[in-house]
């Protein structure tokens, strides 16, 4: 039979002239029903199709013998269309073998037995017309499958295309009327795979009506035989690869025909047949309809069950039942041509596969513990075989899984089918699930924030800010996930946000210890997984200094929480009964609210300054140690390698101070170290040294008064001395290895009055008690004292010095004292004495009194008594080798008088 492109079995109708349509005939009261076909469900029922059995598309015809279009035929045309909408003209590979070993099993039959060979053989093949209409699995055998065939045999001779041969073979056949023939052994080969066999047929005696346009119902059962294994898996390796372009077959059959009582004796027959690419059947569609991850117990061995439910397309009109399968499922290894690595052991259930009706699938995989191999990094890169597929995975892109038939069959299946899936390695499309809004809740706590090393090296981890804390979040986990797991390790590269804008970059690149607990979401019917993890010096590298800026003017001045927003890949360590594995680039998503600093007020930190000591001297400068005590009223903890400040007033440098390794905690904090160097005049000239002379007489000074005009007021309690203020600002150098920190922090200027330096009480005078609203009122002050003696003239003050561990001295007095504003008398004196740390008295001082005053005739009244005087002096003051001149302006100085 040839293959000719109009043959019936492969060409389209009406080739050439003979393009007319079908003549109608009507139905034949001789219509000759197989014996066999009497099995048939409803063979009134049957109906044909459009097109040939392995045909190209042709015309729709309708025979006078033969009803209408039904059901079946529509069936049937939907498996000669591909069963799959977007896959037309594609077959199932059991259909096809199975259809065309019946096609070519009739047309040696019906074709070329019945008169003489070449006309017969010509008017067989070109009128023939075979049209399925359903095929069962009966059953499967332990060499292939019984199947149940149906469908319509019709010759139609307005098919052929010479007229001398269509009269001939339409006379031929009126007188034949039917033929039968005996049971036949067909074989089908590959020609293009070296003639291996791809499976033989069984075909009983048929018995078929040979008349034009008449129908003959056919339904019987066949055995198909499993050929070669080897080249049934090259051809499906071939076609799972993409490299079947085409197929060519061949059938072989020995034909024993006969007409009545007349033999038509036997023939040795063979015909081929070629299917196109769009012909060979694609890989059918499917849709995952649930997944469930648990923890079980299999053979005494715990591990992961994971039972997967899928539906399958099915445009076939075929009927049968799938035997309970076992597979392997399969990753691929580190190298694209390694070997595969067994992930799972997966079976499924019996599956009943009904004509033209989507197919229910369930499988059962079961997880031993994981093999080193595919949790191992693969050489020279940083992931393993099982961080790709899980990474695809929580991407949500669609990654490759691949099935090959277990080793371990199950004994009910028929070898054949075992021995064939083994070595067939079928890559299956796993789609992902993106995982978004992962993290219901992320919060720290015990925040402590610190600043780089002076001596770190620049763009390293050290030289960058840090933040150690304590992370909580609440994770949800997926509703597939019904096994116990916990969280070990996390570790992540974090990017920081503010209003939408990056701040920054967290790298929590280090693994970080945590550990988890299963809870239940609050206000949600799921299940999650609260992770709680310690993170120390943590560095954040700010990324943009304009909203850094934001940032730090948000905690310090405002009066709100600043929200943050935290958006991470992150690496987690887990540990399920599979054991510990890492699950790379999880997305996290989440909010951090950071309470502001002091609400506004800056005051709320109380500095106090005590212990002072001069650590050096020069000329015109003063380094200064000191200790301070400050209450840090929010939640959050620093830590101050090294920083360094400018102390300012009206803009005006005066000095600087600098912060080594010290720690500040929420709440009360003391004698925290800080270094001053007080230089007005290096740092801003002889406005400076103006400036700086101006704010010292004002800060010693014992009483309140208003400002100089380089010393504008603040509103402020009243403490001693003038309601005096500094304003630190960092600069560049502030912190050495962030000069880009130092400047963006400059812009703030931080405002805070002058602390208090407290000189300690007279032992020799007791302390009264403050009066309500004023504890300042009864602090010591730097002149405690003083005895005016009139016979000799002269003054003892008792001073307080407020420098606890160096002596300063006083090189020249020039003061005058008075009473209720009117003059008491003046003293001169210009040479130096100390005033050692502590309590000190004076050098008797000559006094000049203003004989005749009010003020002079008060003192001589409280002689052996005692009565309060104002002063005003104008002091050289000398420390080393630094020396200033300062005015002094003290009130409520309690005066006693001798003789």
């Amino acid at each position: 039979m040839s293959d000719d492109h109009d043959a019936p079995l492969l060409g389209e109708y009406g080739a050439n002239e003979h393009q007319q349509s079908r003549p109608k005939s009507q139905r034949s009261k001789a219509s000759i029903a197989s014996g066999r076909s009497r099995r048939s469900i409803n063979p009134s029922g049957q109906s044909e199709e459009s097109t040939p059995l392995l045909s190209r598309e042709i015309d729709e015809r309708s025979y006078g013998d033969a009803p209408d279009r039904s059901i079946a035929a529509s069936s049937l045309s939907s498996l000669q269309e591909g069963g799959s909408k977007k896959a037309k003209g594609s077959r199932r590979w059991p259909t096809v073998i199975a259809l065309t070993v019946l096609t070519v099993a009739l047309l040696v039959i019906l074709g070329l037995g019945f008169a003489a060979p070449e006309v017969a053989e010509q008017y067989a093949s070109e009128a023939m017309v075979f049209q399925p209409t359903d095929l069962s699995i009966d059953s499967f055998t332990a060499s292939g499958v019984r199947a149940r065939i149906q469908g319509d045999f019709t010759m139609d001779a307005s098919k052929v295309r010479k007229k001398p041969v269509r009269d001939l073979g339409r006379a031929a056949t009126w007188i034949a009327k039917a033929v039968e023939s005996n049971p036949t052994a067909v074989k089908v080969y590959l020609p293009e795979y070296g003639d291996v066999l791809l499976g033989s047929a069984d075909v009983p005696p048929i018995v078929v009506d040979i008349r034009n346009g008449h129908t003959t119902h056919l339904d019987f059962v066949s055995d198909l035989n499993a050929g070669a294994l080897d080249g049934i898996r090259r051809i499906a390796n071939d076609w799972l690869d993409g490299r079947l372009a085409q197929l060519r077959v061949r059938a072989d059959a020995d034909v024993k025909i006969k007409s009545g009582i007349f033999s038509l004796g036997a023939q040795t027959l063979s015909e081929s047949l070629v299917f196109k690419a769009g012909q060979i059947p694609t890989m059918p569609q499917y849709k995952i309809g649930s997944i469930g991850f648990s923890e079980a117990e299999r053979d005494g061995e715990k591990g992961m069950l994971a039972n997967v439910s899928l539906t399958v397309d099915n445009g076939y009109p075929v009927d049968f039942e799938i035997p309970r399968l076992y597979f392997d499922i399969l990753v691929p290894g580190c190298l694209t041509d390694d070997q595969f690595l067994v992930l799972a052991e997966a079976s499924t259930i019996e599956t009943l596969v009904k004509p033209k009706t989507d197919v229910d699938v369930a499988v059962s995989g079961f997880v031993r513990e994981l093999p080193a191999t595919l949790i191992t990094a693969c050489p020279d890169t940083q992931t393993s075989p099982i961080d790709r597929l899980l990474g695809s995975y929580i991407d949500g892109k669609e990654t490759l899984i691949y099935v090959r038939g277990s080793g371990n069959p199950s004994p009910d299946t028929p070898r054949w089918i075992t021995d064939f899936m083994r070595d067939v390695v079928v890559p299956v499309p796993f789609p992902g699930h993106e995982l978004k809004d992962l993290i219901r809740n992320f919060t720290l706590a015990n925040v402590h924030f610190g600043l780089p090393d002076l001596f770190a090296k620049p763009d390293s981890p050290k030289s960058k800010p840090r933040i150690s804390a304590i992370i909580k979040a609440l994770i949800g986990l997926p509703k597939e996930i019904k096994f116990p797991i916990g969280v070990t390790q996390v570790r992540a590269d974090s990017d920081v946000y503010y209003e939408e804008k990056k701040l920054g970059e967290l790298d929590l690149s280090k693994w970080q210890h945590a550990n988890s607990t299963r809870t239940v979401i609050p206000n949600e019917d799921q299940e999650g997984l609260l992770v709680q993890s310690v993170v120390e010096n943590a560095p954040l590298e700010i990324t943009d200094d304009d909203v850094f800026t934001d940032v730090i003017q948000a905690l310090i001045f405002g009066a709100k929480p600043v929200v943050l927003g935290v958006q991470a890949k992150v690496d987690v360590e887990t540990e399920t009964v599979l054991g510990k594995f890492i699950v790379h680039g999880i997305p996290a998503k989440g909010k951090v609210f950071v309470k502001p600093i002091c609400g506004g007020n800056i005051t709320t930190f109380s500095p106090q300054v005590g212990s002072l000591e001069i650590l050096d001297t020069s000329k015109t400068s003063l380094t200064i140690g000191a200790k301070v005590n400050l209450t840090n009223p929010t939640e959050y903890a620093a830590t101050v390698p090294y920083m360094d400040i400018n102390i300012s007033v009206n803009d005006t440098i005066l000095g600087h101070a600098t912060a080594r390794d010290i720690s500040v905690m929420p709440g009360p904090n003391h004698d925290l170290a800080v270094v001053a160097v007080w230089d007005p005049t290096s740092q801003s000239g002889k406005k400076g040294a103006h400036i700086g002379s101006e704010l010292l007489s004002q800060y010693i000074s014992g009483m309140s008064l208003l400002f100089t005009k380089y010393l504008p007021t603040l509103t402020h309690p009243r403490i001693q001395g003038y309601n005096t203020t500094l304003t630190l600002r960092t600069h560049p150098h502030s912190i050495p290895s962030q000069p880009r920190l130092g400047t963006a922090l400059s812009i703030f200027n931080l405002t805070l009055p002058t602390p208090k330096l407290t000189p300690p009480p007279n032992p020799n005078r007791p302390v009264a008690p403050d009066p309500p609203g004023d504890p300042s009122s009864s602090a010591p002050h730097f002149i405690d004292d003083a005895v005016f003696h009139l016979i000799t003239s002269t003054a003892v003050l008792t001073l307080l010095s407020p420098l606890p561990h160096t002596s300063l001295y006083i090189t020249s007095v020039s003061a005058t004292a008075s009473y209720n504003n009117t003059p008491v008398g003046a003293i001169e004196y210009d040479l130096p004495f100390e005033v050692p740390p502590g309590v000190s008295e004076t050098p008797r001082l000559p006094v000049d009194w203003s004989l005749g005053s009010v003020g002079y005739e008060a003192v001589r009244k409280a002689l052996n008594g005692e009565l309060t005087v104002e002063a005003e002096a104008k002091v050289g003051v000398k420390v080393g080798k630094w020396t200033e001149k300062v005015w002094f302006v003290g009130s409520g100085i309690g005066a006693r008088v001798r003789l």
